[in-house]
């Protein structure tokens, strides 16, 4: 695997673990419990940290096409969670039936970085870096 790729992929694997290790922080040591959308999100993000280890390990690029399929699911998820959380989707669209609601304000860092923006900031950098280590490096 050339040097750019591994990188690439490293990036990938120290954000996924960052992030999982995020979302952990949140639920078990400041007691926001995750809703729904979290949830979904969380089993986008869990399983990247182990398949990119692995591919970083063996320098299998293979691995690559384990990932985007889940950052993409993770990206979108995240979306709409931060669109909900915006208020550009209805309430009433929310997939949230009992206990935590997903568009509830839970934790707002610098007046504007919510935990939805965050999950889909990290969703997005994986996702670009998957499909930029997928390319050929220019010769």
């Amino acid at each position: 695997m050339p040097r750019r790729q591994w990188t690439l992929l490293l990036v990938c694997w120290l954000a996924s673990l960052a992030s999982s290790l995020g979302s952990l922080f949140f639920s078990e040591v400041m007691g926001l419990e995750p809703c729904v959308l979290c949830w979904y999100q969380r089993i986008a993000m869990f399983p990247l940290v182990p398949i990119l280890a692995i591919g970083l390990y063996k320098q299998d690029l293979y691995s690559v096409r384990y990932a985007l399929p889940l950052a993409g699911a993770g990206t979108l998820i995240a979306l709409y969670h931060f669109l909900l959380y915006t208020g550009f989707v209805p309430k009433g669209m929310q997939p949230c039936g009992r206990g935590l609601s997903c568009a509830d304000v839970k934790l707002e860092l610098a007046g504007f970085l919510t935990i939805p923006l965050m999950s889909l900031l990290a969703f997005s950098l994986i996702l670009v870096l998957l499909v930029a280590a997928t390319r050929k490096s220019p010769q």
